[in-house]
């Protein structure tokens, strides 16, 4: 049985991009509520699917290093091809193979965006955003695939990321097509348009603990087939976002906040703003919007106007800006606040105390030996002063 693969065991297996952490970090990135579909398999090890097919991601300083793992089915079907022509197979596939899996690794992560560039821009614009980017580096918005992106986020609807894990999971194993195991797991591909709207989903689904979910998810699937092509939600892309937010909000289960979702991390809208409770809070919170006046949920003019300040704020990237406060307020990652908190005191007390020192005059000293006068090396009068308070502690 083939096991999840360590980069601690050698990198022979492995692949890898330049990829500074300040442009990427998977630890931040992956598990902040956009895709629902990586774990933690080992320690730094992030494990996926992604194209339909499973990914190991981890790294170091400055590079990415990907393991993508073979499929039975097609190592099957590879074998075959080999008896028949009586040609390797994995050899004459694989610089393929490796283009192939690199451009898509670049695009899901879409590192030809400059990062650490909007960062600046960011920071330079926002004082609260600049105080989160130090410990908040490297929060990058994912390119995912439209369908996974929209059905994965149907179910958000009332839920919070580690039931929405379980439910996708659940999705994928009823309903979509096996990859591989390693270690006891399976791991299944994002089920097609047409096993969603199957007639029989709702039910399953239901019994599966969607809920309510259940029919949305059914329903929108079939809206797509019956109304528009199998690419219709690819196609989306190409579109301005208002428009793309629009068609989707015609699906059942899809209101606002979902539609920007989808638009932000699936289909380039990178100036859709999600707005639920969370940024709302942040932007009460943190940015004093709408001091005074506490509306009793978030309408859709709230919506609108709260993501026109953000996005007047960080300009086209606002979605990835946001993205970053969101991530930095979720209860998983306190432990980095707090543990930048407890460091800026002491990073304070030593710079006060450097600059003290620093202003302090300095002053020859002259010592005599056997009526020789010697000037020796100047002295603060500090340190001076300091010794001479330790003397009186030691007398007393």
């Amino acid at each position: 049985m083939a096991k999840h693969v360590v980069l601690s065991s050698g990198s022979k297996l492995w692949r890898s991009v330049r990829c500074p952490k300040s442009e990427l970090r998977l630890d931040l990135t992956l598990p902040c509520g956009q895709s629902f579909r990586w774990r933690e398999t080992a320690e730094g090890h992030w494990t996926g699917v992604m194209g339909g097919r499973v990914w190991t991601l981890t790294q170091t300083e400055d590079t990415v290093w990907y393991h993508v793992y073979d499929q039975q089915e097609k190592r099957e079907k590879g074998k075959e091809i080999e008896r028949q022509v009586n040609v390797s197979f994995d050899e004459q596939s694989k610089a393929e193979k490796t283009a192939t899996e690199e451009e898509m690794l670049r695009d899901y992560f879409q590192l030809n965006v400059k990062l650490g560039d909007l960062y600046r821009e960011w920071a330079a614009a926002d004082p609260h955003f600049k105080n989160i980017a130090d410990i908040f580096t490297g929060v990058r918005m994912l390119r995912q695939d439209p369908t996974e992106c929209l059905f994965s986020f149907i179910c958000t609807s009332n839920n919070h990321i580690s039931r929405i894990q379980g439910m996708v999971e659940r999705l994928c194993q009823a309903l979509g097509s096996p990859l591989c195991q390693l270690d006891q797991t399976w791991y299944h591909d994002f089920p097609a348009l047409s096993a969603l709207a199957d007639s029989s989903v709702e039910a399953r689904l239901r019994d599966l603990g969607f809920g309510y979910r259940a029919r949305f998810l059914q329903q929108s699937a079939k809206k797509i087939l019956d109304t528009h092509e199998h690419s219709w939600l690819d196609g989306l892309r190409k579109v301005s976002y208002l428009e793309a937010r629009d068609a989707l909000r015609s699906l059942p289960g899809v209101g606002t906040k979902v539609a920007d979702c989808v638009c932000l991390m699936s289909l380039d809208k990178s100036d859709a703003v999600p707005i639920d409770t969370h940024v709302w809070q942040i932007a009460k919170r943190d940015y004093k919007y709408a001091a005074g006046k506490e509306p009793k949920s978030i309408t859709e003019k709230l919506h609108k106007d709260v993501g026109d300040f953000f996005r007047k704020l960080w300009g086209p990237y606002a979605g990835w800006a946001q993205s970053v406060l969101f991530c930095a307020d979720l209860k998983k990652f306190k432990n980095l606040k707090e543990a930048s908190h407890q460091k800026q005191p002491k990073e304070e007390e030593n710079h006060q105390e450097e600059e003290r020192l620093t202003e302090c005059p300095k002053t020859a000293v002259k010592r005599e030996y056997g009526g020789t006068v010697k000037m020796l090396k100047s002295q603060s009068t500090c340190h001076k002063k300091a010794k001479l308070s330790v003397k009186k502690e030691k007398a007393v």
